[in-house]
């Protein structure tokens, strides 16, 4: 799979019909009946309680609502490096110490850096959920950002970014993708930094993110597992509660225009194979409870690429065999612009101009002859299946509250997501895709493999970073 960072946050499971449909329909109340609750503390720290008594054991992510998109010109790259920089340590907690404290506590801890926000969390017995908190808390403010430190780690990250980005021709494509469907918004930039402004970047900037972003107000702290509420909310209260609110700057707010024709980008790099990445600007979902277009389009991509049945799979892979794999990704949910992507890798002999236009010929017929009623069934299926199982998973439950949070979304909206995407028809999954995926709205990235260093393997798979 060249582009799993595009695939849609669902579960692989492929042959689902309409009974199987009715069943997971059937399961969503199970996965929606947890207790949640809410406070804020008064100096603005979000905290959302999710409990679940299945295991002992208990998930604590703090997000903080500062991502790429929020860096500037020349310090791109600075929200990730400091996540590294938030396990070196503090007056208390001496560099390392955090996770070796966290391990010695029979726990895991880790960190993510996404466009839209930054978070890190903690999974351990629910018994010792206060000590993981107090940690947390502790470098929420007094983190020590020694230059010594940060000369290391920024060497780390531009190691980093050379095997995850530049050493690998599906990531620089998918890069160089991005970089050319925005021209306006900042999700033009690459979540680790152009390299030239990780070369330039001081301990300054780390600080001057640390001070601007890092504060309870800009935060969100999302505990699920064996736990009480009235608990969490105490000792949120005891460890969080003394860090003092911080004025945020005026996010002014970032547009993107309607594409006025199609864009293309080429990228020549050493590889074993061409590949293609489509995109085309779509809506993300602002209103749960009234969008459509959104659903819409997660069930269209559900219907082209959700399970080995699928439109594409069984058109371009296994008919007509002019692909070797398809890639279908869209994220509704985001604080910035949405693009529906479509990865596509030609099988051997073909080339990027002939999976495209076999591509383009399944969407045409898509718009033609509509979607049949057993199709659409199977694309629900899939796309409920993979929110639904999502719930076995404490870290996943944790984490979809956080993601809504921080888009600007509620987590109580999540409870209108299976009605929503069940009410979905035949008819606006036509819409979407005659309205949107349109030439004149696409940005095509093209790879166009060059020779392969001797003694070099290809590399044909990307990876999403987590520290």
């Amino acid at each position: 799979m060249p582009y799993p960072f595009l695939k849609i946050k669902r579960a692989s499971i492929s042959g689902l019909l309409g009974s199987a449909f009715g069943l997971l329909l059937g399961l969503m109340p199970l996965a929606s009946s947890a207790t949640v609750s809410e406070r804020t503390l008064s100096n603005g720290l979000k905290v959302i309680v999710k409990e679940d008594h299945r295991a002992p054991v208990a998930v604590a992510q703090v997000w903080y609502r500062a991502g790429s998109m929020d860096e500037s010109y020349g310090t791109t790259g600075v929200a990730h490096l400091l996540e590294h920089m938030m396990f070196k340590g503090t007056p208390k907690v001496p560099a390392g110490e955090f996770s070796k404290r966290i391990a010695a506590l029979g726990g895991r801890e880790n960190a993510f850096t996404a466009r839209d926000y930054t978070a890190y969390f903690q999974t351990l017995q629910a018994a010792r959920l206060e000590q993981a908190m107090a940690l947390e808390a502790d470098r929420m403010t007094h983190l020590t950002l020694a230059p010594e430190a940060f000369a290391k780690e920024i060497e780390v990250v531009k190691e980093e970014r050379r095997l995850r980005t530049e050493d690998n021709p599906q990531a620089r494509l998918y890069e160089q993708l991005l970089a050319a469907a925005y021209t306006e918004h900042p999700y033009r930039h690459p979540v680790i930094g152009w390299m030239s402004d990780l070369n330039s970047m001081t301990v300054t900037d780390a600080r001057h993110w640390y001070e601007r972003w890092y504060a309870p107000n800009n935060a969100t702290l999302v505990v699920a597992g064996a736990v009480r509420p009235e608990q969490v909310f105490a000792w949120a209260e005891q460890y969080y509660g003394p860090v003092p609110r911080r004025e945020m700057p005026i996010r002014k707010p970032f547009t993107e225009q309607e594409p006025q024709g199609g864009r293309q980008v080429t990228v020549r790099a050493p590889a074993k194979l061409p590949a293609a990445l489509l995109a085309w600007p779509v809506p993300r979902l602002q209103q749960p409870a009234t969008d459509v277009e959104p659903y819409a389009l997660e069930i269209l991509a559900g219907v082209l690429d959700g399970h080995g049945s699928a439109r594409l799979p069984q058109a371009l892979v296994k008919t007509q065999r002019v692909t070797l794999d398809v890639d279908v990704g869209y994220d509704s949910v985001s604080r910035g612009p949405a693009q529906f992507v479509i990865g596509l890798t030609p099988a051997e002999g073909r080339g990027v101009s002939d999976v495209i236009a076999a591509l383009k010929g399944e969407l045409q017929r898509l718009v033609k002859d509509g979607v049949s009623e057993v199709e659409l069934d199977r694309a629900k299926a899939q796309v409920v299946a993979g929110q639904v199982f999502q719930q076995d998973s404490l870290f996943y439950q944790a984490m979809q509250i956080g993601e809504w949070e921080t888009a600007g979304l509620s987590w109580r909206d999540r409870t209108l997501r299976f009605d929503r995407l069940r009410a979905v028809t035949a008819d606006q999954v036509r819409a979407v895709a005659e309205k949107y995926l349109r030439d004149t709205r696409l940005t095509l990235a093209e790879l166009v493999p060059l020779p392969m260093p001797i003694g070099q393997p290809a590399l044909i798979s990307g990876d999403s970073h987590v520290r």
